[in-house]
This record gives C-alpha cells, sequence and structure tokens, in this order.
C-alpha cells in the first residue's frame, strides 16, 4: 500500500469511513490528500455515491461540535457535489440563478454564500459571458450613432476541470480559426481531387466533394455522415490525404480508441483491394495520395491512429487533422487534440450527429456547428445502404422496422426476461455468430443498455468469462487471456480501448486491438470487457456487436442508434423491453445539456 494510500486510511478511521475509499480519495483530491481531507471531511462528497448524510456523519465523528450546518467547508463541499453531479450527467456549467435553485433545494438557506464559499475553496470556477447584440446600430436624425446598453454579463459556474477545459478547448479552436490560411486554391483542389478519384480507382458524391472542398478551405468544419458512410468516409480520407501530399502539409487521422482506429484502417485497405484489413495503427503525420497506392496494395499509405497515439506525437506535424467518431469526445478530451494541432492546421470533425451525447461532459460538435464560427458540411454515399443502416437510418426518424438481411447482418432476438436475454446473449458470442458468420468471438462485443442486473454490463461479462477463459482471477481478479476495457488515460491507451490480457509483470500487458501492446500499471484502469455499456463503446467500433436491452430500462432513440452503429459487419439485437425499445426510439430523445463552448467560440 502506497504512503499516501494509508495516510488517507487513517484519516478514515478517525472519521468512521470505510479504508477502501483510500485509493480513489488519493486521485481525487489535491498533492496532500492526507493533510486536506483530515481538515475537510466532507471532501468524501468529491467520490461518486457518497451521500451528504454520510459526509455530514463522518464530519461530526471527525469534529465534534465544529460540525456546524452553515460551516463554509460543508456549503462549499455541497456546491462542488451538486455541480458535479450535473457534469456526470454531461452539463459543463450550470448558470447563477439555476444553480441558486438547485441548491436552495439542498437545505440551504443562504445560497449565495454558499456559492461564493464553493469559489473561494476552488470547487467551482466562475466564468462570465456577455452576448453582444448582432443588430447593427440605428442612426437618429442628424447621423448620431443611438449605441444601445451592453447587456449585464451571464455568469456561469462549472467544476474547475470541466470549466477550464472548456474554456481552453474554445480558446484552441479560436487560434486554428484565426491562424490557418486556405490550404490550396480552389480550382487546384479541384483538380486534386479528380486525379485522386481517377488514379484511385473510386468515385466521391457531388456532395462529398463539396465537403472536402470546405475543409481545404476553411479551417475547422464538422463534417456530417449517416449509418453506412464507412466507404465514402474511407475514400474521402484518401482524397484529404492526396491533397495533404500535393501541398506538403502532412496529414494525421485520429480515432478516439485503437479498436476504431483499427476499423478505419481495415476499410482504407478493402478501398485499395487488399481485402484484409485490420491493418496496425501508423504514426501520426503519415502523408499519402490516394494515387500513389497500388490496387492491389496490401495496405492503405494512410493510417488511421488512436487518440493517445496521437497526443504522444505532439505537436503533431499534420495540416490536415481528421477527428473520426467526434460525437464520442468531451470538452476535455477534444481539448487536448486541438491543443497537440500546429497553428496553421485544418481541423474535420467528422460526426454522426444522430448519436448520442459524449459519455463526458460536453456537446462538442453541435456547440462548434452552431456557434457561427466554422463550417459544416456533409459526406453522401450515393450506394445503397445496408441492412444495418437501413435499420439505423429509420430509429433516427423514430422507427423499429423489420428489415430484410439476406446476409444475416441484422438479426432482431426477442427475449421474455433478463436471464433469457443473458442465455441468448451468451449464445451468440460463443456459437451462433461464430459458427454462422466467420466472425471470431474476439471480435463480437456486448453492448448493452445497463450496467447491473441479469442482462447487465457485470452479469454478462461472468458468463462471458466462465465460458471462454475460465480462471480463478489470479491477477487482481483477472486472468490472462481475460478480454478487458481501459476507463483511463495512460501511455498508449485511452478511455474505452478494449484488448487481452496476456502477461502481467510489473504491470498489466494489454494488446490492444491493432495489436500494440501497452503496460497498465493501476489496476482500478481495467474493467472485464467482453461486455460494456453504451456510453463506454461509444467511439469505438467492432465487426460484430450484440446489442442488450433488457427489462425495465430507460431507453432512448439515440442510445439505440448509437448501439447499432457500433458494428461494422453485424448486429444482433436482443430485445427484452417487451415493447419499450420501440416505445422509447419513438418518444426519447437526449436530454439537453448546459454548456458554454457555443458562447466561448462567439465572443472569441
Amino acid at each position: 500500500m502506497s504512503e499516501a494510500v494509508e495516510k488517507v486510511s487513517a484519516v478514515l478511521d478517525r472519521m468512521g469511513a470505510p479504508r477502501a475509499l483510500a485509493p480513489r480519495l488519493v486521485s481525487a483530491l489535491g498533492p496532500q490528500p492526507a493533510a486536506e481531507l483530515d481538515a475537510n471531511p466532507w471532501l468524501l462528497l468529491r467520490l461518486p455515491g457518497v451521500t451528504m448524510d454520510q459526509a455530514d456523519y463522518c464530519a461530526r465523528k471527525h469534529l465534534g461540535d465544529a460540525a456546524r450546518p452553515d460551516d463554509p467547508r460543508r456549503l462549499g463541499s455541497m456546491v462542488g457535489h451538486a455541480m458535479r453531479t450535473a457534469a456526470r450527467r454531461g452539463h459543463t456549467a450550470i448558470e447563477e440563478k439555476r444553480l441558486a435553485t438547485v441548491v436552495g433545494q439542498l437545505g440551504i438557506n443562504d445560497p449565495r454564500t454558499a456559492i461564493e464559499a464553493a469559489v473561494a475553496a476552488e470547487e467551482v470556477a466562475l466564468f462570465e459571458s456577455t452576448d453582444e447584440p448582432d443588430d447593427d446600430f440605428d442612426f437618429e436624425e442628424g447621423g448620431a450613432p443611438e449605441v444601445p446598453d451592453l447587456p449585464d454579463p451571464e455568469r456561469f459556474y462549472a467544476p474547475h476541470d470541466v470549466g477550464h477545459a472548456e474554456q481552453r478547448l474554445g480558446e484552441q479552436l479560436l487560434r486554428l480559426i484565426g491562424g490557418s490560411e486556405p490550404i490550396m486554391d480552389p480550382v487546384t483542389a479541384a483538380e486534386t481531387l479528380e486525379a485522386a478519384t481517377s488514379g484511385g480507382g473510386f468515385e466521391i458524391s457531388d456532395t462529398t466533394r463539396e465537403a472536402l472542398l470546405t475543409a481545404t478551405m476553411r479551417p475547422v468544419t464538422v463534417v456530417h455522415h449517416g449509418p453506412g458512410d464507412q466507404a465514402e468516409t474511407a475514400r474521402a480520407l484518401l482524397c484529404l490525404a492526396a491533397i495533404a501530399t500535393e501541398s506538403q502539409v502532412g496529414i494525421a487521422v485520429v480515432a478516439p480508441t485503437a479498436q476504431t482506429a483499427a476499423a478505419v484502417n481495415a476499410d482504407l485497405d478493402q478501398l485499395l483491394g487488399s481485402g484484409e484489413g485490420g491493418g496496425q495503427e501508423g504514426e501520426p503525420g503519415d502523408t499519402a495520395s490516394a494515387g500513389e497506392a497500388e490496387p492491389d496494395a496490401h495496405h492503405s499509405p494512410l493510417r488511421a491512429v488512436s487518440l493517445p497515439a496521437f497526443l504522444a506525437a505532439e505537436p503533431a506535424p499534420a495540416g490536415i487533422v481528421v477527428l473520426c467518431e467526434s460525437m464520442s469526445l468531451g470538452v476535455a478530451r477534444t481539448a487536448d487534440l486541438v491543443s497537440s494541432c500546429t497553428d496553421d492546421a485544418h481541423l474535420v470533425l467528422l460526426a454522426d450527429p444522430d448519436q448520442a451525447p459524449s459519455a463526458t461532459p460536453g456537446r462538442v460538435v453541435t456547440d462548434v456547428a452552431t456557434s457561427r464560427t466554422a463550417h459544416v458540411a456533409a459526406l453522401a454515399d450515393d450506394a445503397a445502404p445496408s441492412p444495418v443502416s437501413v435499420l439505423a437510418g429509420a430509429v433516427a426518424e423514430g422507427g423499429w422496422p423489420r428489415v430484410e438481411a439476406p446476409g444475416r447482418e441484422v438479426v432482431q432476438v426477442p427475449a421474455a426476461s433478463a436471464e433469457e436475454a443473458a442465455h441468448r446473449v451468451v449464445q451468440l458470442v460463443t456459437d451462433s455468430i461464430p459458427r454462422a458468420l466467420g466472425i471470431d468471438a474476439d471480435q463480437v462485443q456486448i453492448v448493452t443498455a445497463r450496467e447491473d442486473g441479469p442482462a447487465g454490463a457485470r452479469a454478462l461479462n461472468t458468463a462471458c468469462k466462465e465460458k471462454l477463459n475460465p480462471g480463478p482471477g489470479a491477477h487482481g481478479g483477472f486472468d490472462v487471456g481475460d478480454r478487458v476495457v481501459l476507463t483511463a488515460e495512460g501511455t498508449g491507451y485511452g478511455p474505452g480501448d478494449t484488448g487481452f490480457l496476456r502477461e502481467v509483470s510489473e504491470g498489466a500487458v494489454i494488446e490492444l486491438t491493432g495489436g500494440a501492446r501497452v503496460t497498465v500499471t493501476d489496476p482500478s484502469a481495467l474493467r472485464p470487457g467482453w461486455a460494456v455499456s453504451v456510453a463506454v463503446a461509444h467511439g469505438s467500433r467492432w465487426p460484430a456487436v450484440v446489442a442488450v436491452f433488457p427489462p425495465q430500462v430507460p431507453v432512448s432513440r439515440p442510445q439505440v442508434y448509437t448501439a447499432l452503429t457500433r458494428t461494422t459487419r453485424h448486429v444482433s439485437v436482443v430485445d427484452a423491453t417487451e415493447g419499450a425499445l420501440e416505445t422509447g426510439v419513438r418518444e426519447t430523445l437526449a436530454p439537453d445539456r448546459t454548456t458554454r463552448l457555443a458562447l466561448v467560440l462567439r465572443e472569441g
């Protein structure tokens, strides 16, 4: 046990709190966690799951009569707790009047004093925004302008880390917007696109062509696409690579996770005729022209990389940076990406707008698109949609139809209970999909709508381990060969990466999708990975997905759409909702989020 954990454990003993909280508190608090907790026992509220009553009990035991309801330490921690709860729901900030209302509902008589205490304790940060009037000045008779009064600033509060990450993201985007020039003139760009498509032996739609020209001319572009546009996306990437080569600026294609980087590389390889796919990650900044590759080349010369690999190469030597699956990233990780771009880089955010918002705070793509500071374009594939795309497209419109799938790309599996759903899932992963479709169980990902319950991620992971890699859990609950998902950032890996535990020495050696091996020294960063929630799966793609919707779980349209679009080839939908899935798709949209990014961009 580390010295810091031991010291925090001693403080927890004195306040009657479980020692098991110590490692998480060491991560959540500052450089002197024991001293901070000893001085302010309400810092227990920094941990999700700790209630106000529990924190008050520990404070009374630790401080005695000094633990008063109006203690500024208590008030500030309560406000911080409310802000962190909002952040877990996706909000990056709360407007002052709304926060005062929320704080008042916690039983605090003077919300303003509590908010001030939270700011003083650096539990929250204050941000002010002023949207200046868009209307032109009116001129009175005689020509003197009537200057309108400036509006009072809007005051927003945010958790320190989230608020400053959003502010940094806005400032870094403004740096790109103000610093980049067109990569090449429109005529040359059009000629380069024509040479790339003819040399590569493929075509792109007129809509896609316009999107690529926009990305070449504009420093920041949001490019929307639909559920079946993977092939058109690969063609677009090769065209952008040709533009990067012709203009000698370089290109980096970035994916949130290693498995999505591998999926993008497989799309590129298939386009160029290898038909094998699954290439390894390349180096950030690889530059290639679509016309330089032979049609039967084993790999495309352009390689996508995971976000951790891109960040490791800071500053990225690329004049075009393309982020795939950008809907899945919140403000913090997007800020890291944009901060790593050089001043003259053009940023392209590939986004499917029907997906769920990110699991972490923010709505980056929406805010950038609506800020009026960036340009919005779209890809469009003229080819007939696949059965998965047909189903996902119907879900985006609020429908849940039966679809024709002669190649068994879509299979809908009804279940009468959660237990039956779990049985069907294990059968699909371990037998039906490998046998019928030739997709190995290692390439099948279970994506479920809940964590607990008989058909939740925990139970399904237990069942899959018993079937696919039984063992005693000799290494902190894991065995070599177990499938894992990573929940934290580290050297070469990030949240949502999946892989297999290959060995245990100085740390856990994980083989990620795509073949890269990383060493994880923090055991808390590992979770069983045969089954993950929709939120964890967001941003990744696998050859086959089993989407599980247990009974009595709220279902929303973006959630279902996101689960369906995690696959590149096949999806099995195990439905035990007794009609609630159809109702959720028809009626339930994603809840709104309060964010500041659009304001930051407009005011910059």
